[in-house]
């Protein structure tokens, strides 16, 4: 596992630990998660658009917008 070490503004980080908190959980296990969903929206992403490159571009980028 990796640490990373990174900057936040005083109020963001406050507010992270407040949701954190709300949600019985660490800040690191929230970021966690987070970093999790954006991955996941990225690889879906990613994944989709190598697919509408094999057929109508246009139309699966409409669909995708939907998402």
């Amino acid at each position: 596992m990796s640490a990373v070490t990174f900057r936040l503004p005083e109020g963001k980080y406050e507010r992270l630990k407040q949701l954190a908190k709300s949600q019985n959980i660490s800040v690191n296990r929230l970021l966690d998660e987070l970093s999790t969903i954006a991955l996941v929206a990225y690889d879906t992403k990613t994944k989709f658009e190598s697919r509408a490159s094999n057929g109508d571009t246009k139309r699966g980028l409409e669909i995708l917008k939907k998402l």
